[in-house]
């Protein structure tokens, strides 16, 4: 008499030079098959419709011995009910298969490849990542690619339009036309159905610049709004760095009152000392940190950076209004002004506190200009005394215009000071 199967008994068993199945003694129908390499599985032998069949169940040691005549029990009840399990195993890998296949053509399936085999290896792939996922796979996600229309680009690229953000309409464009150029690559699509669509509409260069007054809505607005988005804003105008150098700023770049980028970090791909005035380093220390691997200063969870600048800015866009009309009295309004512009009003205004235009160049880590051609190639110089002073000053500016003690008359002093 066989002996009855037991884990040690199974581990026991040693591959020969044919594959073998061993019965269990136990549960008539079920075999333990061991193959010439080694590997062991589970089946069960049955007949159905008066034909002999064969039901593999699972691999040894993943489905161990009661989990293998568990499931050889279910099939045996299902052949008394007169149901092949072979076959029903047979249409379920099918149906899984072919969810498999719709699945692999969505747009939102896509774009996470494209994510991953090529935006992760750009300097402004999250950006790219995060604007597809927000204008595009919100829009298309469960669409699959091939039904995607050179009409439903242009539907998709007048509606971000039509909603007064033609900058951004024409962004998409541009990171849809590389998503789909990257599908034909790949062989998803003949064609792009984004070729021959044009920008949306021409863009002006912005030049968008804050008044005195709105410094100081901005200011209180920022210190109103507190943890995160004024503590940002406050950042962003004291530095006058780029958002997503700002907004991605980790404690350990911080060295004293140095704040330091490597090339990786910055947009022109080279390393930059920022400066930090007294009133960074006291907006630093507003932050309420969140513990986090990366040690993000910006963030809601302490594993990504803050998101949402649309939402932040307009945050302190409408606390701005607020703080106006408080202090002119009735309605009030602001025109529109992005992050971006922040860095633009700290440049224009060194410029009219007589602040040397390649300073506030090396300031805001800036290689055309005065610090491009030959002068980058030979000019070696780093500016950091003047990249300091230059800080400190547009600090101590700020500060006197937030305190009411700024004027045109100072202004025109520091012109002659410097």
């Amino acid at each position: 008499m066989a002996k009855a199967f037991t884990t040690k008994a199974i581990e026991a068993e040693k591959p020969g030079g044919n594959r073998r199945e061993i019965p269990d003694p136990a549960l008539s129908g079920l075999y333990l098959v061991v193959q010439p390499s080694g590997v062991k599985s589970w089946a069960l032998r049955y007949r159905y419709a008066n034909k002999p069949k064969k039901l593999t169940l699972g691999r040894w040691p993943v489905m161990g011995l009661a989990g293998a005549r568990a499931a050889a029990s279910v099939a045996l009840e299902a052949i008394e009910y007169g149901n092949d399990p072979s076959a029903a195993k047979k249409a379920t890998k099918a149906a899984r298969l072919e969810a498999q296949l719709s699945e692999r053509d969505k747009i939102k399936t896509l774009v996470e490849q494209f994510g991953i085999r090529h935006l992760s290896t750009l300097k402004s792939g999250e950006t790219v990542r995060r604007e597809l996922k927000r204008h595009v796979v919100a829009i298309w996600g469960d669409r699959d690619i091939h039904d995607i229309t050179k009409r439903d680009v242009i539907d998709l690229l007048d509606g971000i339009a039509d909603s007064g953000r033609v900058v951004t309409a024409n962004r998409v464009r541009a990171y849809l036309n590389k998503f789909l150029s990257w599908c034909v690559e790949r062989d998803i699509l003949d064609v792009s159905p984004a070729m021959g669509v044009k920008p949306v509409a021409k863009e002006k260069s912005r030049d968008r610049v804050l008044t005195d007054d709105e410094i100081k809505w901005f200011w209180a607005a920022c210190t109103r709004e507190g943890q995160p988005w004024g503590h940002l804003g406050k950042m962003l105008l004291l530095t006058g760095q780029r958002l997503g150098e700002v907004v991605n700023m980790t404690d350990n770049e911080i060295d004293g009152d140095i704040w330091h980028m490597t090339g990786d970090r910055t947009k022109n791909g080279r390393a930059h000392d920022v400066p930090l005035s007294k009133a960074a380093r006291e907006a630093l220390s507003a932050v309420a940190r969140i513990s986090g691997d990366d040690g993000f200063i910006f963030t809601t969870n302490g594993t990504n950076a803050l998101k949402g600048y649309h939402k932040g800015r307009n945050y302190i866009a409408n606390s701005m209004i607020e703080i106006a009309r408080e202090e002119k009295g009735g309605a009030m309004e602001i025109p529109h002004w992005t992050f971006h512009d922040l860095r633009r009003t700290a440049a224009t205004t060194m410029a009219r506190m007589g602040i040397p235009v390649r300073v506030t160049e090396a300031v805001l880590n800036h290689v055309s200009g005065t610090g491009g051609g030959i002068v980058g190639v030979y000019q070696r110089h780093d500016y950091a005394t003047e990249k300091r002073n230059a800080l400190e000053a547009w600090a101590r500016f700020l500060n006197e215009l937030v305190e009411g003690k700024n004027d045109k008359a100072n202004v025109l002093k520091m012109r002659s000071s410097q």
